[in-house]
Parts: C-alpha cells; structure tokens; sequence
C-alpha cells in the first residue's frame, strides 16, 4: 500500500463510505418489515411496481425492496443479509463489481439487485459458470423471489427453444455465460421473429466476474458449420515438421545491435516459450520449400502453406499431451488450462486442432465454417447495465475497467479473517518440492486435519495420488468435468482427516464446511502445488480456507524447476540456489517478490493479448451491428420496399460509372459494355442511345433514365403478385437469404484476413490498423454484393418459384459444446410402427407409404 493511500484511503473506502448511509436506511426499516404478515409483505413487489410506472426511479425504492428481500430470505430461507451483504447488494445494483471474500455468502447477495431490478419487468439475468451452479441457484435463492411474486427461470444445455423462451420471458433467469452468448448468436440466425428465445439484454449479474470476463475472454463463441476444406495439409504438415531440427537464436545484446551483428540462429526451426511462438529459421524455410516444391513460401499465394506449417511447429513445440490435451478413444481432448479439467466437445481453433490431431495420429477432423461469432467482452457490453461479484477482481481491475467500463469495490468481510497464509516454500528441484509437500499432507492427516491440494495440471494429481497411495493416505482426486459429484466432493474436503487432490477451480462457487472438531486442529489446510500464472487464481486457492472467520492456513511449494520460475525467474534467484544442497527449503522475501513479478508480467502479457483480440474483434462487432439490425427489420415484418428502391437504384448508377468515366462525352460511351454489364442484374430492353443522346446526352441524365426505367420493371414484376403483401415477404425472403449467405462468407473470409495479417508486422505497419482498413473494404464489398444479388433475384423471380425462409447453413455445433450431459430427449408422441396405417390419411400401411425407404 502506497503512502498516499495510507493517508487519502483507497478507493473502495471512499465508495464504502458514501454506500453506507443507504445501508442504515435499510437496516432502520428492519423492525417495520418483520412486523408484516406474509401476505402484507407479498403486497410490496405489486406496489413497487405502481410506483415505478407513476414515474419513481429504481432508486428511490432501493431502501425499501432491499428491506423486503432481507425479510423475505428470511423467512423462506432462514437466511438474512449481513450488512455486508447489503453493501455488496447495492453496489451490484450500481454497475459495479463487488469484491467479497469466499464464504461471504456472494450467492445471497444476488437476490438483492435482482430482485430490485426485475421490477421493471425487462428481465434480469444472473450469470453462472457452470449449469449446475445455475440450477442450483434458481432452485436456491429462486424460492425467495417466488415468494415475492416473480417468476424464475433457468437456461440449462439440454432444453429445447420454447424451453429457453419460457425461461427467458421470466422477470430472473439463470443461465451460463455460454447459453447466453450463444443464444445471442443463434438468435440472429433464426428467420421466423416466433423462433427468437432471448428479449432485450437488459440487466446482467455477473457471478464469478473474473472468470467469465477474464479467463473466458480470450476464446470468442463460436458458431460452425461444416468446411469443403481437406485435411491432407495438416498431415503433409506434421510430416514435414518431424524431420526438423530445434534450434536456438542469439539474443542481441544493445552492443551487438550498435555493431550491426546478425541474429544467429541454429537449426530449423526456433521456440520462445515466454511469448509463446515457434518460427522457421532460414534454414528452416529453404527446407519447406524444397519440401512442399515450392518458389518462395513468403509468397501470398503460400499463406495457407505458411500457416499449416506453424501450426504443426506449435502443435509440436508448445502443445503438451496430457498438460494442454489428453488423448481418449482415438480424440484429441483440451485440458482448461485454469481448471485443469477434460472439456468434451471443445475444439483449439485457427486449425491448431487438426495440427494436434495429425501429431497424435488420431482421425484429423474437418475444418468447420465459421457461421456466427462474437467475444464475451462485445457480448456482455450489450447490456444495458452490467454487474458482477467475487472473491478475487482487485488484480484486474484496470482490465474491467478500460474493458468494460465497470470499477471495483473490495467489501470487507462480516468477520475478521483469521486464516494464516505462510511466505512460499521454494526448493531446487520438483522432486524435492513433491516430497516435502507429501510430508507436509501426511503430517496434518495424522492429526486430522483436513487438507485441500490444488494442482495446476491433471498429470500432477494424479502423481501426487499415487505418492499418496504409496504412503497408505485415503484421499479424493477431482481432475474430471463439473458435475454435483465434484460439488459435494468439494463441500466436504472440510471433514476431519479429508485429503483432497483438486485442480485449483474445481468446485468453484461451492463453500466447504468445516467438520466437527477441525477448528481446534487449525481449520482447512490449503497447499499449491505451483504458482498459477495469475495471481487471482492462486488468491482462490487460499479462500477456500477461512470463510466466516474461521480458522485455516495455506502454504505454496514451488521449485525452480518450475515454469513460472524457470521462464521468468532471474539470474540471481538461480543463482542463490546452486550453493544450496538439493532438499533444503527456503523462504525468502526477495523470492516471494521474484514470483509476484513474474505474475505480474504474465497477468500483463494476458491482458495485452485479450486487448488485442478485442481491438481486431471491435471492427467485426461494429459490422456485425449493421448486419443484425438489418436482419431484425426483416423478422420484424418491416416493408423493406424504400430500402430495396434504394438499393436498385445505387445498382443502376455504379453500372454506369464502372463503364462510362466522368469526363467521356457520349459518343465515347461503350453502351455495348453497359448492356453487359447493367442487363444481367436489372434486365431492362437493351440501351440504345438516341442521335440528341450521342450529341447532348449527360451521364446525369443517362444515370436518371435507366433509374426511372428499372423502377418500372421492379413494378411490373410487383404487379404479377396477386396481393403487393405477397411480394413484400418475397422481398424479405429474399434479402434475408443473401444477408445471411454473404455474411457468413464474410465471417470466414475476416477469419483468414486475421491469420495473414499478422506478416503486416515485417512490414513496419500495424495488424490492427491494416486489419481495419482491409476489413472496411471487404464490408464494402460484401454490402455492394448483396445488394447486387438481391436486385438480380428479385427483378428475374417468376411468381410460380416457391419462396420460402430457410437457414442458409445448418449449425453442426459450437467450440464450447462442454456443459453438463445433455439429458435423453423424451418422444412427445407415440412412435409410428412400420404395420400402422399411415398417419397421411392415404389408408396404407406406414411402411408401403411415407414410412418407405427410398
């Protein structure tokens, strides 16, 4: 803490202060509110409402509906707000993220905003990480505002579209950060208004922030369809790069940059694991040449070549089997690399997927199309207002900030804590470390202490659980997928003499009670097994002990073996270490200070690169904007005729400027040329220039006449619809059927725009700026595109064609097809067998008549 905040207070202590005179206003009315009956207090959700449709604000009735929503919890759940809790409630209701240690009852403090907001009937979602929390919950704290009148929904992966409408068109929903994103997406892809489930977003409440707007953010959502694309490439590829040599790059010293030294590399092929990236050496790319038989590989018709080639380097290089993926059943599976569990369904994308799968040797699985997509960060700034809550938000702060505009404001907590976080205990080897963190678990088990191990990766459970079967310890291991195992394996990882392997996250947002008689032991026992690149997920690991102001500890081992430490730790620390026998244990401030700096530059590496995406992803979401609220005039039934003339018209006069120049004068027209090119869009009587024309004639004038003309036809071909409402859907039809099939070229086309764009960077320029510029003009393009193929469609369409709305692309999944099993899906009617009569009406049997296999 710097002076000047010791002396002016932090900036959490001065929002505190100005929260607390509503917080005494709140707890005041407490007498008052427990003197209701049940029914008199049911009545206040029907009068807030009155109040607010004569004209009150949200909150002038704060005080009062925090006050009925204290009473209410109550009564139905024998839970009431701390004041704590109150604070954090109103700090929600704000905007803002609230920092609340664990075990603070975050879950609790929800209903309070909620509750409040959901007044004015547009519809409040709480977001959590998983389904089963989003369950649970609605179950959970739902009965409070059932109890007040609201209705309460839950979006879970298994349910169907009207399920999802229903749920949606309650006044609180709960539902994962994915089902909302992709729900979004999906939403703009229907072509009937009836199949849209979401409303407006309105109001969200964001639990566990910082894992949805921070460790999510750097995967976008994903929406694919199947690719034409050949997998022979990836295989070629991993060929290729078996037969490379690792090599090394000289670091250049500021001296050997003033002496003009070359950057010697060795090898074919070099790795910078700090910055993550894998690069051909000159060597390297003569020998790719050579191989794949072509020219120069840096030319832009190689691009592709360029990009297989990397990917099977870093495939190779930085993609870890059993760290970063698992392999089960012939398929390659990513490990969460924040909570070291298997995620089924989810694929590593750009093509990183398939490279790995022809490392492995397993089935290499087409590339998928890209139909929709957005990024959390543009997904949660859509609505209107924003909040979220956690034990851990203070180290990103300027994140959510400049991000997403929303500061943050650390409560403090009910009781004081009384847990006792020990410095780091650092040794020379992981062996070293594994062994001393063995001893340090048997020791508190033969006390019966409980104790909880966080890893980082599955591999290093699963060692620690066989070192720990070697020693006799019973213990759990949870290194699988979330499910209410995992939940209530967690909750009881308090229990006397429990020992309990977890990957730092997992369980998140389930409290471990602690059993009888532990407090006098020391309370939970928290050992890290490695620093986590961030520091807020080690921060979690400790909060796992000390809730409530009970006792507990937490102690990291770490060696220099170690990633963290072996890519960022300095010369010095490893220096300190080559004296000392292998197996003593140090603890020292400057170590502890080394590991907080090299968190440090992660945490700031992480946030440039989440930046970046969201920059590169600005310019598809400013597009994306322009295509979805055409798209929504459409499904709203609007008479798109004015925009359509409008279109017809600017396709006329860009067909005569692309022919005829400004300063030609008539008779140099080519009017051959302008029949060729104007005809097939608007097919007008062929353009004939009359002898006052070829003399006097303007391109003004000639721009007017075909404008008027083509109007003409485009009316003719309206009149041969019986009834003008009949053209009007064919219209809608229509541009709904282009919108969609450019826009998801346009998708995949930006896609292969950004893979490339990074060689801009040789180039002294920057990607971000070439991607804006190149991205401009390809929206441009494709704007121009559809507007000409939907003019073409609609002036040729002859009225016996059957029209009708259908997706141009069938969804085949999403990259984060992870969530809970799907639930067996019920037939709603009874199944038809092959002797039934045929429910046609035609009086066959099933199987001679629609049933027949043709």
């Amino acid at each position: 803490m710097s002076l000047f905040t010791k002396i002016f207070g932090t900036h959490s202590q001065h929002e505190l202060k100005r929260i607390t005179p509503i917080v005494d206003k709140i707890e005041a009315l407490a007498p008052e509110y427990e003197a209701l009956s049940d029914e008199e207090l049911q009545a206040k959700t029907p009068e807030f409402k009155e109040r607010l449709a004569n004209g009150e604000t949200l909150d002038d009735i704060l005080v009062e509906a925090f006050a009925t929503v204290r009473e209410a919890a109550t009564r139905v759940l024998n839970m009431r707000h701390y004041r704590v809790q109150l604070i954090g409630g109103v700090i929600l209701h704000q905007g803002r993220i609230t920092e609340m240690r664990t075990g603070e009852g975050k879950t609790l403090v929800s209903t309070l905003p909620a509750y409040l907001n959901a007044l004015e009937g547009k519809g409040v979602h709480i977001v959590t990480v998983n389904d089963y929390l989003a369950k649970r919950d609605a179950e959970w704290m739902g009965k409070v505002h059932e109890f007040l009148g609201l209705k309460v929904g839950v979006i879970l992966n298994s349910m169907d579209n009207d399920e999802r409408r229903e749920a949606y068109n309650c006044d609180i929903t709960y539902a994962t950060n994915n089902e909302l994103g992709f729900d979004y997406l999906r939403d703009n892809m229907v072509v009937y208004k009836k199949d849209l489930v979401q409303r407006d977003l309105h109001y969200a409440i964001i639990d566990e922030v910082d894992s949805v707007l921070i460790d999510e953010a750097r995967t976008p959502l994903i929406i694919s369809g199947q690719s034409g694309k050949s997998t022979k490439l990836y295989e070629a590829c991993d060929i290729f790069v078996k037969q490379l040599t690792r090599g090394t790059r000289k670091e250049l010293s500021k001296m050997d940059i003033l002496m003009a030294e070359d950057e010697q590399e060795t090898g074919d092929y070099v790795v910078d694991e700090k910055d993550k990236n894998v690069n051909l050496t000159e060597e390297g790319v003569r020998k790719a040449e050579r191989f794949f038989g072509v020219d120069n590989l840096a030319d832009p018709d190689n691009l592709e070549l360029q990009h297989n080639i990397n990917l099977a380097l870093r495939a190779h290089s930085l993609m870890a089997r059993d760290k970063d993926y698992v392999v089960k059943d012939d398929e390659v599976l990513i490990v969460d690399e924040f909570t070291g569990r298997i995620m089924p369904g989810r694929r590593f994308s750009d093509g990183l997927h398939q490279a790995i799968e022809a490392k492995e040797h397993v089935k290499v699985k087409r590339e998928s199309k890209t139909l929709a997509t957005i990024t959390f960060q543009n997904f949660f700034n859509k609505y209107e207002k924003k909040s979220g809550m956690t034990g851990t938000a203070l180290t990103e702060e300027k994140e959510f900030r400049d991000i997403y505009g929303m500061d943050v404001i650390e409560v403090p907590t009910n009781l004081p804590i009384a847990r006792i976080d020990y410095d780091d205990a650092v040794y020379k080897t992981k062996k070293d470390k594994f062994n001393a963190v063995v001893a340090d678990i048997v020791e508190a088990h033969e006390k019966g202490q409980p104790v909880l191990v966080g890893t980082i990766t599955i591999e290093t459970s699963e060692m620690l659980s066989q070192m720990l079967q070697k020693k006799g310890i019973p213990h759990k291991v949870l290194n699988a997928k979330f499910h209410e195992l995992e939940a209530e394996i967690i909750a009881d990882a308090g229990q006397m003499g429990a020992v309990t392997i977890a990957t730092n996250m997992a369980g998140r947002g389930t409290d471990i009670k602690l059993g009888e008689g532990v407090k006098e032991l020391g309370g939970l026992k928290i050992i890290g097994t490695e620093r986590h690149e961030s520091r807020r997920i080690d921060n979690q690991l400790r909060g796992r002990a000390g809730r409530q102001g009970d006792p507990g500890e937490s102690r990291f081992y770490i060696s220099l073996e170690d990633d963290l430490m072996r890519l960022f730790g300095s010369d010095r620390i490893k220096g300190l270490f080559d004296a000392m026998p292998d197996g003593e244990q140090v603890e020292h401030k400057m170590l502890s200070n080394a590991i907080e700096s090299a968190q440090k530059k992660i945490e700031g590496n992480n946030f440039g690169i989440r930046k970046n995406l969201l920059e590169f992803d600005q310019v598809n979401n400013e597009q994306r904007e322009v295509i979805y609220k055409e798209r929504r005039m459409v499904l709203d039934g609007e008479n798109m005729r004015d925009t359509l003339m409008s279109m017809l018209k600017e396709q006329v006069e860009k067909c005569v400027t692309r022919v005829i120049g400004d300063d030609q004068s008539a008779e140099d027209w080519d009017i051959a040329e302008l029949n060729n090119v104007l005809l097939p869009i608007v097919p007008l009587k062929r353009i004939e220039l009359t002898e006052e024309q070829k003399k006097h004639g303007t391109k003004a004038e000639l721009i007017e006449q075909l404008q008027d003309e083509a109007v003409k036809v485009y009316e003719a071909k309206e009149a041969e619809f019986p009834e003008p409402e009949q053209f009007r859907e064919v219209e809608r039809v229509i541009l709904l059927k282009v919108i969609d099939r450019k826009w998801m070229d346009h998708i995949d086309d930006m896609d292969q725009l950004r893979q490339g764009i990074g060689l801009q960077a040789y180039g002294q320029r920057d990607p971000v700026v070439e991607y804006k510029f190149a991205g401009f003009d390809m929206f441009d393009a494709m704007i121009d595109s559809i507007a000409e193929e939907t003019i073409k469609v609609l002036t040729h369409i002859k009225i016996e064609q059957k029209v009708e709305r259908e997706q141009v692309a069938q969804a085949t999944g999403t990259n984060k097809d992870d969530s809970a099993v799907k639930a067996p899906k019920k037939r709603k009617t009874k199944k038809i067998q092959p002797n039934d009569p045929c429910p046609c009406g035609s009086g066959k049997k099933y199987k001679q008549c629609c049933g027949r296999k043709y």
